[in-house]
C-alpha cells in the first residue's frame, strides 16, 4: 500500500516549491504570470516567513503542496488561515493527498485558535469545487474578490 506523508518545507525545497508554483500556473492558464524564482521562495517563505508551507508525498516522491498563512476575522475577533495555493501533480491526483494537505492545515489552525480557513477557487475548476464542497466547505457566492497589484498600489500609495 502506497505510504502518504505530509511534512513541512524547508529552504531546501525551493526548487520543488518553483515547481508546484508552476504547475499550478499551466492548470490555471496562468503559465505567463509567473515571476516568483527559487530566491524569492527562500526569502520570503523560509527567511522573512510570510507563508507557510506543506508538502505532501507520495511513497517518498514530492507530489503535493499547499501555500497558507493568518489573516484575521474581526466578526470573530481571531485569527483565521488563508490558504494561497493547493497543488497535487495530475499522476496524483484522486490519492488522497489534498485531503492530507486539508486535514494537517485544519490541525495547524485549530491548534492556534483560528476561527475559519478561507481560498479562493476558479469558477471554472468544476474538479475542485466537487472536492471542497466534499470536505464540508461552502462558497461565499455574495462576496466578490478584488485586488489591487504593484503597479497599482504603487500608485494609490502617494494619494494618501
Amino acid at each position: 500500500m502506497a505510504k502518504i506523508s505530509v511534512r513541512e518545507a524547508q529552504i531546501n525545497d525551493a526548487p520543488v516549491l518553483l515547481e508546484f508554483i508552476r504547475g499550478l500556473a499551466e492548470y490555471e492558464g496562468l503559465l505567463d504570470q509567473v515571476e516568483a524564482r527559487e530566491d524569492d521562495l527562500r526569502r520570503t517563505i523560509f527567511i522573512d516567513k510570510s507563508a507557510e508551507v506543506l508538502i505532501a508525498e507520495y511513497d517518498g516522491a514530492a507530489a503535493g503542496f499547499v501555500l497558507f498563512f493568518h489573516n484575521y476575522s474581526t466578526f470573530k475577533g481571531r485569527a483565521g488561515v488563508y490558504i494561497e495555493d493547493l497543488f497535487v501533480k495530475p499522476e496524483f491526483r484522486g490519492k488522497g493527498l489534498g485531503k492530507a494537505l486539508f486535514s494537517r492545515v485544519a490541525c495547524i489552525a485549530e491548534g492556534r485558535g483560528c476561527g475559519r480557513i478561507e481560498w479562493s477557487c476558479l469558477d471554472w475548476n468544476a474538479p475542485s469545487i466537487a472536492f471542497y464542497k466534499g470536505l464540508g466547505a461552502v462558497p461565499m457566492p455574495d462576496w466578490t474578490m478584488f485586488r489591487l497589484t504593484d503597479d497599482k498600489f504603487k500608485l494609490l500609495g502617494g494619494r494618501v
